[in-house]
């Protein structure tokens, strides 16, 4: 339910926005990047946990979409998904505010902002490094959200190696911390529209203002475009590289069933004399 959705984008928002806030208010001194990226890891393990066996753990709008596209999802479920999701991330980092609002004031000096060395806006949200333009910015969410579902899809394969059921969660939580640590320090791997629209929102709402949106040359589509186009190429590339080519499940075994007097009766080329030899043979 919409409800549920909410309850577990907020609990894996929560947890890699604290990590965030922890790492960066303290300047690197009570956690570091890797733990950031951790506690992301740790929250949709958790959430995922929490509530698969209900909506299927749907914490990502990009991957609800590829498995619309797939047929896995009905369609009507795809738009109050993503915004159960979105509202969840937004409650989230209204949360970590609350939690960590004496820290982001001490560290930034009351004065919250996007750019400088005081910056806070990324405790919330993604934005890019300086160096990047926006092609590769797009380029880099493509390959991200590819990867996430080029490496989910295999999961419940079971013509390939599928894993455990009760194993999928932490399976999908490592996934995710590997496409984090090595795909992050380009834009800070959002992979996830919800994950990071919701939180920019929040922002906006709560002193950062509108820079949250026009900065790096409105660079905040970004992480809300490339990853839904790139869960989907991601799919496409596993249905023809890997899906197509896995082989047919092996049939049943048929069972053998002795054949009686009355079916050999009643097979092709029985003659009436035949017939006699088998009756005598009864007999």
């Amino acid at each position: 339910s919409p409800s549920r959705l909410r309850r577990k984008q907020t609990k894996w928002t929560l947890f890699g926005c604290s990590a965030a806030a922890q790492v960066k208010t303290s300047r690197e001194t009570k956690g570091q990047f890797l733990s950031v990226n951790m506690a992301f890891s740790v929250g949709v393990m958790s959430a995922m946990y929490l509530t698969k066996g209900i909506t299927g753990a749907h914490l990502n709008p990009a991957v609800t979409l590829s498995f619309c596209v797939l047929g896995q999802v009905p369609w009507g479920r795809l738009v109050p998904y993503s915004l159960s999701q979105l509202l969840g991330a937004y409650l989230a980092s209204g949360l970590v505010y609350l939690v960590y609002y004496d820290a982001i004031m001490e560290f930034s000096g009351g004065v919250l902002t996007v750019y400088g060395p005081n910056e806070t806006a990324s405790i919330f949200a993604t934005y890019p490094s300086e160096y990047m333009t926006l092609s590769r910015s797009f380029l880099d969410q493509v390959v991200g959200t590819g990867m996430l579902m080029l490496c989910i899809l295999c999961l419940n394969e079971e013509r390939n190696t599928p894993a455990p059921t009760k194993l999928i969660p932490p399976i999908v939580a490592t996934i995710v911390l590997g496409i984090s640590m090595s795909m992050s320090a380009n834009c800070g791997a959002a992979i996830n529209p919800a994950r990071d629209l919701g939180p920019r929102l929040f922002t906006l709402t709560a002193g950062w203002g509108t820079e949250v949106f026009t900065c790096y040359n409105y660079w905040f589509w970004v992480p809300l475009v490339a990853p839904l186009i790139g869960g989907v190429i991601g799919s496409f590339m596993y249905l023809i590289f890997i899906h197509w080519h896995l082989p047919d499940p092996d049939p049943p075994e048929s069972l053998f069933i002795p054949s009686t007097i009355n079916d050999k009766v009643h097979q092709p080329g029985i003659t009436w004399d035949n017939r006699k030899e088998l009756k005598a043979t009864r007999l």
